[in-house]
């Protein structure tokens, strides 16, 4: 980062700063979040809520990959930023390219382990008698496109890290528009189902690990050779664990889906809904709730830049300021998201097919209900990425599995033994309640320290001025 650069992060309006900074942040994390939300429309349209519902269950093995992708992608790009801060260019080749390779074949492994395990992952994750031989179609085709769904997703953490995240957006981008052109093609021009909508996908997929591959041979701050792709311990034992807290986050929601399309098909087969309905609809919400949690994510992990800057040059008063103008930011999208689904919950479902009565009802009551606390959600999102700016990323990782783990999972599980189906639409709401405590005494913690520190300057300031 140089001079120029500094006195901008240091001396720029804060909403300015906060849109130039966060607005591709945005936009790459909103990206990713439509790729399935696409599909889910064009299916719910071509195939009907069963073919929906059998998204929903091969969805976690999506983020099981993503969850590998980050460890790897973000724990290189966090070390090729202090090899770059330390000028050892030679480790930053070897990592990224360490990283290249772990990508690859832990790409080709996953959709091996899925291809042996194929029907123990459905199960596992909700498949139920009515649509099993849709996610069965899905899941044949969607793991082929796993290794280069890992490539593309590990080698964006680290474009982004070599100072290009304008192009670790377009990539992601181009590959969501690839997948929206061809969905309707392959879905009611070729009339392929749950095949044609997997191909799409693919498709996408294999683009933007393309793209990503290409931009390695002209990377700004590293050279690649034959060496840096052979695998060294030493180097792999320095990196992944830096990677860690990507990982945890994403397989703590692995978790949550499993439980809960579990929980749902249960009950709700006891429930006049039956066991798809639910299945369906929830996670229809929960998709629709990752474009929310992607804006939230965007505005604070886009501003990390300007945070740890301001804090790591003692400029406490500054770093307050910009929490503050990412907290008022954070409840505005969050007041917004919670009128549209408490106002609008039927026609939000529209967008992904139109069903009878029971559906509609089902799915009134789980936006309503399930996403009822979405402000509360929004602050604690900004909180958890805004201590991991300040360098507290054990305070980080474990307000977000408070919330996303700890919380949520054992509230899914109990509620409904009380209140049928229906209790499982309470748990994210308790847990978001329940979360919101852990924030307030951590962000009265951090403004403390943040106070402390700022006058620890001034006293130090002033016995400058004194002794001169």
């Amino acid at each position: 980062m140089n001079q120029n650069t500094n006195r901008y992060l240091a001396e720029e309006k804060i909403g300015k700063l906060l849109l130039k900074f966060s607005i591709p942040c945005i936009m790459s994390l909103l990206v990713s979040a439509l790729y399935n939300i696409v599909d889910q429309i064009f299916i719910g349209r071509g195939v009907g809520y069963l073919g929906n519902g059998a998204t929903n269950v091969v969805f976690p093995i999506t983020i099981i990959s993503l969850a590998i992708a980050l460890m790897i992608g973000d724990g290189c790009a966090a070390f090729l930023s202090l090899c770059q801060g330390k000028k050892d260019l030679k480790s930053a080749n070897k990592s990224v390219g360490n990283a290249v390779t772990l990508l690859v074949v832990m790409g080709v492994f996953m959709t091996i382990l899925f291809a042996v395990f194929k029907t123990q992952i459905l199960q596992a994750f909700g498949a139920t008698e009515n649509n099993f031989a849709y996610a069965s179609e899905y899941f044949n085709f969607i793991i082929i496109g796993i290794p280069f769904f890992v490539i593309g997703n590990g080698l964006n953490s680290i474009i982004r890290a070599d100072g290009s995240p304008k192009f670790a957006m377009i990539t992601t981008l181009v590959g969501c528009i690839i997948n929206v052109i061809l969905d309707p093609i392959a879905i009611f021009g070729l009339h392929l189902g749950m095949m044609g909508a997997a191909l799409a996908t693919i498709t996408g997929q294999i683009v933007t690990a393309i793209c990503g591959m290409i931009y390695l041979t002209r990377a700004k701050a590293v050279t690649l050779t034959k060496d840096s792709f052979i695998l060294s311990g030493e180097i792999i034992r320095k990196f992944m664990p830096l990677g860690i807290s990507s990982f945890l986050t994403q397989i703590s929601i692995v978790v949550i889906m499993g439980v809960m399309n579990n929980v749902l098909v249960v009950y709700g087969a006891q429930s006049k809904y039956g066991a798809d309905i639910p299945l369906t609809v929830v996670g229809i919400v929960m998709k629709v709730f990752q474009i929310v949690v992607s804006v939230c994510i965007g505005i604070a992990a886009g501003s990390q830049p300007i945070i740890g800057y301001n804090y790591g040059a003692g400029e406490y008063k500054r770093v307050r300021q910009l929490f503050t103008a990412i907290l008022k930011a954070e409840i505005v999208v969050g007041a917004i998201s919670l009128i549209l689904f408490e106002v609008f919950p039927l026609q939000i479902t529209g967008i992904f097919g139109s069903e009878d009565g029971l559906y509609n009802e089902f799915a009134v009551l789980a936006f309503r209900l399930f996403l009822s606390m979405i402000v509360l959600t929004c602050i604690q999102k900004s909180v958890s990425v805004f201590l991991q700016a300040l360098g507290k990323p054990v305070m980080a990782m474990g307000l977000s599995l408070l919330r996303d783990f700890v919380l949520s999972v054992p509230f899914a599980i109990i509620l409904p033994k009380y209140f049928g189906v229906e209790g499982a639409l309470f748990s994210a709401p308790i847990a978001d309640i329940g979360s919101m405590i852990a924030v307030v005494i951590m962000c009265a913690m951090m403004l403390k320290e943040l106070n402390e520190k700022e006058k620890e300057n001034v006293v130090e300031t002033t016995s400058r001025l004194a002794e001169a």
